[in-house]
């Protein structure tokens, strides 16, 4: 387990998933990432959903909710998802009273509803305060067609009857817990922060979602706009570097983070830390107590 100030932190890989390798490093040439990560016979990669637990005694903050176990058989075989676990999401997490949402995307926000016996989508954890930018919930709820896919009414129409707490950008949420938003992917996507004034560490969401995407250039296919998504990722790479901060990648099915240098020839250099790692061993566990 990882400690910041009061709060103890928990990495849990929830789903894996594979998407399209060309879409996930957009206009960076096959011949090019490929030295990075393989791909299938689909050319699809493999990929994962990595949430945060965090805990300081009285508060349960769960960091983003993976894909979710809504999906039908052909909807699992296109992006070939499989479970982190067998075990609930209770029993692997325990009762939240909070859920922090880096953005509304189907593989961010899955697990935020589950379906009832009669098939109807409802919220899993109907009694955890949902915290998302007021910005994103405004756009899921009316996405262009360029998104419309990512952004499922499963799981965003349920959190209408939620405890919401609507975020602006710099917005603290708990004592030392940061959200910051970005627009280059989705407008109004959050990053996390968490920091005793000392050690930190970043939650960046889709905006480094791998470390095959800490290069500047190495952005999605998916992003909306992606000289926006470069700017502000080297804004937040170089603020990283600046405070050594730690990082944290939601989606790196082999890598959990690290810490960022800056190479002489302008690059950034991902190092490992040996607590971060540590997490990574307890990423599969047995389900946990209440």
């Amino acid at each position: 387990m990882l400690t910041i100030g009061r709060y103890n932190i928990r990495s849990l890989v929830l789903d894996r998933f594979r998407l399209d390798g060309g879409a996930m490093f957009g206009s960076v040439p096959k011949t090019l990432w490929s030295r990075l990560i393989p791909s299938d016979e689909k050319n699809r990669i493999q990929l994962c959903c990595r949430v945060l637990v965090v805990e300081d005694g009285v508060n349960r903050i769960l960091i983003d909710f993976g894909m979710g176990r809504k999906w039908k058989e052909k909807e699992r075989e296109i992006f070939s998802i499989e479970s982190g676990s067998n075990a609930s999401f209770q029993e692997l997490i325990g009762t939240p009273t909070h859920i922090l949402l880096s953005h509304l995307h189907f593989d961010h926000t899955g697990g935020i509803t589950s379906l009832n016996e009669s098939g109807k989508p409802t919220l899993t954890f109907p009694s955890a305060t949902v915290i998302v930018s007021k910005r994103n919930i405004e756009h899921a709820r009316t996405p262009g067609v360029r998104e419309r896919a990512s952004y499922l009414a499963e799981n965003i129409e349920p959190l209408l009857s939620a405890d919401l707490s609507l975020t602006e950008d710099g917005d603290e949420v708990f004592p030392g817990i940061s959200v910051h938003q970005f627009h280059g992917h989705t407008p109004g996507l959050q990053g996390i922060r968490i920091s005793d004034g000392g050690k930190s560490l970043w939650y960046p969401s889709d905006v480094i979602p791998t470390a095959n995407h800490i290069q500047v250039p190495y952005v999605m296919g998916y992003d909306l706009c992606a000289q926006t998504a470069m700017e502000e990722k080297h804004r937040l790479l170089d603020q990283i570097v600046a405070d050594r901060s730690r990082i944290v990648f939601e989606h790196d099915d082999s890598t959990i983070g690290g810490t960022l240098t800056l190479g002489a020839d302008k690059k950034y250099l991902l190092a490992p830390d040996p607590e971060l790692d540590a997490l990574a061993l307890k990423e599969r566990p047995s389900p946990s107590a209440d």
